[in-house]
């Protein structure tokens, strides 16, 4: 095993696993979103926005699965900005122990609040004047996910945190995170989370790196509502990623049993959903506390208000 691998799998366990501005064309035809190239802070970062929407857009931050490339995202993010919002997909590269790698922290968050002040005042971004520099949500994968547990709750937990301390910014409002769970390696506890904004987590039924069981446990510990569960039938650790087991990432052993558009597609409607309803889009709050569990067969959806 390589050397990561071995880091990934004695440190985190189930935790892991997981430029210039210049305007594209459309990334998707059948979404109507559009994607540049762009920077936050350090990291290399790509920027997906529904092309023909008007008015002030919403960031929503990926922060990604432990070793995944950013590019693995491109369909889940494209899925999510179609929804409303503008997704921004850094590449996050740090030391983390002895492993050089992909690895989500919470420092993420503020850089990006950084990046929509003055994306939205560039004069040669398309997206200038169009950026809600008030509001962000955060969106997680495994690794990712965990991390913005940490940040919901405006706590620094290593190893997602890089400081001493660490106070969630104001303009974070939600967080929807995949296959993921807050058990500490080793010793198998699950620590409450006092969230300070609503928590969503979407849980592949067929996932063996995160196990559904343990994303079932987190989901007990998550203090305040608004929080959500959605079990995903069918996928497995690498449902939102373009392609199963991303060249880099340590593999997930299960097969999934429906297909990658279905579950990149489900799980991005009830991620976006769940983040319009926390910014108050009441359409969007009757789908995923009301009629969504029972006309998707996908799905089946715990939560509270």
């Amino acid at each position: 095993m390589r050397l990561r691998g071995l880091v990934t799998a004695a440190l985190f366990g189930s935790l892991l696993t997981g430029v210039t501005a210049g305007l594209s064309a459309p990334a998707s035809a059948d979404t109507g979103v559009a994607h540049y190239s762009s920077q936050i802070k350090n990291d290399g970062t790509d920027v997906y926005y529904p092309a023909a929407a008007t008015g002030e857009l919403p960031v929503a931050l990926m922060l990604q699965g432990a070793q995944v490339h950013r590019m693995h995202y491109a369909r889940y993010a494209q899925e999510i900005a179609s929804h409303g919002f503008i997704v921004v997909v850094p590449n996050h590269k740090r030391l983390l122990f002895f492993d050089n790698d992909y690895y989500a922290s919470q420092s993420q968050p503020a850089e990006a609040i950084s990046w929509m002040g003055a994306e939205n005042a560039n004069a040669s971004s398309p997206l200038k004047g169009r950026i809600d520099t008030d509001t962000l949500v955060l969106l997680g994968h495994s690794f990712g996910g965990a991390t913005g547990l940490s940040v919901a709750e405006s706590t620094c937990v290593t190893p997602f945190c890089t400081s001493l301390t660490y106070t969630m910014p104001s303009q974070v409002k939600a967080g929807s995170f995949f296959g993921t769970n807050n058990k500490l390696p080793g010793i198998g506890v699950f620590p409450e989370v006092d969230n300070l904004v609503p928590v969503q987590l979407v849980q592949g039924t067929a996932d063996g790196v995160a196990l559904p069981a343990d994303a079932e446990t987190t989901y007990g510990k998550i203090k305040d509502d608004p929080r959500q569960i959605v079990r995903l039938s069918g996928a497995n650790h690498y449902g939102i990623t373009d392609a199963q087991n991303p060249a880099g990432a340590d593999p997930d052993a299960n097969a999934q049993t429906i297909s990658q558009t279905q579950s990149i597609e489900t799980a991005a409607r009830w991620a976006a959903r769940f983040l319009k309803a926390a910014l108050g889009d009441a359409a969007a709050a009757n789908y995923v506390w009301s009629t969504g569990d029972a006309s998707d067969p996908l799905v089946t959806v715990t939560g509270a208000q």
